[in-house]
């Protein structure tokens, strides 16, 4: 289950957003940037997010949609949604640890 969420690499964080994103249903790059900078407050430049949306679609995380327009959309598959929830899940683990051990949140 891990050896999954590992396989982002240093590219975590971008491409959570993108899978956050996409989990929503298929959106184009800008529509992207901008969804995600609105959830997230996190601003992404072009080449950052399609170099992501490189990588999760060479992992078969997400996947281009047929369309007529100029815009390419996308949508996360199966295995993607599979890794989103690893990766959250993980992120859960993590924040709630993280609450205990500053005393912030529920022993």
């Amino acid at each position: 289950m891990a050896r999954r969420t590992q396989e982002l690499g240093r590219f975590t964080d971008v491409a959570l957003l993108v899978l956050i994103s996409l989990a929503e249903g298929q959106k184009h790059g800008y529509r992207m940037i901008n969804d995600i900078e609105e959830f997230s407050g996190t601003t992404l430049e072009p080449g950052t997010l399609y170099g992501a949306l490189m990588r999760l679609e060479e992992r078969g995380w997400i996947e281009a949609v047929d369309s007529s327009e100029r815009r390419k959309p996308y949508r996360i598959t199966e295995s993607g949604r599979g890794a989103l929830h690893e990766q959250l899940t993980t992120l859960r683990r993590v924040e709630q640890a993280g609450s205990r051990r500053a005393a912030w949140g529920p022993a």
